[in-house]
């Protein structure tokens, strides 16, 4: 599993025409993609780490400052671009198995108090923001082998 955490001053996303997700104070804008080996473990790794990475102003957490996350599925993490001009989405895990990782990070971060907003799975977003710093950052967290 791989997520892009952005600091931002506030970000939204669009589906035909209506905002549907949203924060609208400093926080974190968070893309999610998942691969075909990620399970549960993956999710609570990438869901631990957006709440206790300390990259808010002032090397704060989430958890600290009470901020906010926007979590937004991203199966484009998951591009490979090695070969020709064309990138493949091989690597992206299905729907079936993306969606419910996606729901589990989301529950994790809930369930430690956080406000999260988010995108709808698979469809045509449009996402705004603005970022803060920048500040951006990549994880993973990797299946065991």
């Amino acid at each position: 599993m791989r997520a892009v955490l952005q600091r931002v001053r506030s970000a939204s996303v669009v589906v035909d025409g209506v905002v549907v997700g949203a924060i609208d104070r400093p926080g974190i804008l968070a893309l999610v993609g998942v691969t075909h080996d990620d399970g549960p473990d993956q999710a609570e790794i990438i869901a631990r780490k957006i709440a206790d990475l300390r990259i808010l102003r002032d090397e704060r957490s989430v958890l600290d400052e009470g901020a906010p996350v926007l979590l937004v599925s991203q199966f484009t993490l998951y591009a490979e671009t090695t070969k020709g001009r064309r990138p493949t989405w091989n690597r992206a895990a299905p729907r079936p198995v993306a969606e419910p990782l996606v729901e589990v990070v989301a529950a994790q971060l809930r369930e430690r108090g956080i406000e999260v907003a988010t995108g709808v799975f698979g469809a045509d977003m449009a996402v705004t923001l603005t970022n803060d710093g920048p500040v951006t950052i990549l994880l993973e967290a990797e299946a065991p082998r």
